[in-house]
């Protein structure tokens, strides 16, 4: 593959993922957290978000492999949910969900841009990868696999009983974190074709193409 449209690929995934972050950070602060904004991370500036693992390291080598798909993401962006004016389950949720709308947002405005079918087809090519990059991120991310945000999502609305019992397993997998995201790499290799092609069915569905 070319190794000029691999690092594109790339600079999409790390500038999605921030994105991606910084909502996290917009939404917890509009909660009444204002941990992110103290800590300099409600920026789009690419600098305070990157992780050399999740930023680089792994879409390189997925981008390498020839991956059907390219997954990223930045350093988390820290809050406390002891300050949510939104208390108990749906704080959590809410900021945890933020970090994916962004994604599905910059998706459906490449989508909207595809349609209106104003730029060339080689501007409209790039604009697809976008969107496609976007809607992968979002929807990897809502998977209820800890650490990703579909966990806390779940976890909002699951009943009581099942609540506390998922909650256990999520806490201890957020807690070892080698663990956590060693369920989303073997996820990735087992489920990784049949995910990529979802995922770009959906993105050529919005696109319309």
């Amino acid at each position: 593959m070319d190794p000029i449209f691999i690092v594109f690929q790339i600079a999409i995934v790390m500038f999605s993922a921030v994105i991606h972050e910084v909502a996290h950070g917009v939404a917890a602060d509009k909660l009444g957290d204002p941990t992110a904004r103290y800590q300099g991370r409600l920026t789009l500036n690419p600098v305070p978000h990157i992780d050399p693992f999740g930023s680089i390291f792994l879409p390189l080598l997925l981008g390498l492999s020839g991956s059907p798909f390219l997954l990223g993401w930045a350093k988390p962006v820290p809050y406390n949910p002891f300050n949510f004016r939104t208390g108990g389950k749906w704080g959590e949720a809410i900021v945890a969900f933020a970090g994916p709308a962004s994604n599905f947002a910059i998706a459906l405005v490449m989508a909207l841009i595809i349609r209106a079918e104003v730029f060339p087809a080689e501007m409209s090519a790039i604009l697809f990868l976008v969107l496609a990059i976007n809607v992968m991120l979002g929807i990897f991310n809502l998977l209820p696999i800890p650490p990703l945000d579909g966990s806390k999502v779940l976890s909002a609305l699951l009943p009581g009983a099942l609540r506390r019992g998922y909650d256990v397993w999520r806490m201890q997998l957020e807690n070892n974190p080698f663990l956590g995201f060693g369920i989303v790499i073997l996820f990735i290799l087992v489920a990784g074709n049949a995910f990529g092609s979802i995922i770009y069915g959906a993105a050529r569905l919005l696109a319309g193409v």
